[in-house]
């Protein structure tokens, strides 16, 4: 299986979706489209589900995420959710003094049932 890679812009987020189970997703999500650009994700994490990784790490280091984004992102991890045979968990990164995107974070953890980290970090 090919790994998943999207080169970031000042509207989207790098995107580094390793068959190993590595999963990265850094940066600001506010494109034209969100659901037209997180489709190829989802779609990469069915097809990875097919032959799953035992252990699947997501890190997720966005500084900023509109609204659109952030409903696909929940897709994002409810898709993770679907994936059987993988340890799943989420690595939640913040910036120190961004009570927002930690609140964030913990909102979805509420939502979704995977095993969330919170990481606080100086910069993203």
């Amino acid at each position: 299986m090919d790994d998943l890679k999207i080169e970031g812009s000042a509207k989207t987020p790098t995107v580094e979706f390793n068959s190993n189970g590595d999963l990265h997703l850094k940066g600001r999500s506010i494109p034209e489209n969100s659901i037209e650009f997180y489709k190829p994700i989802i779609d990469w994490i069915g097809n990875y589900g097919e032959n799953v990784n035992t252990e699947t790490v997501l890190n997720v280091q966005l500084e900023y995420f509109n609204t659109s984004s952030s409903k696909c992102i929940l897709d994002v991890f409810k898709k993770l959710e679907t994936l059987s045979g993988s340890k799943v968990s989420i690595k939640w990164h913040y910036e120190e003094d961004d009570e927002d995107m930690l609140e964030a974070g913990e909102d979805y953890e509420a939502i979704i049932d995977l095993p969330f980290e919170m990481i606080e970090v100086e910069e993203i």
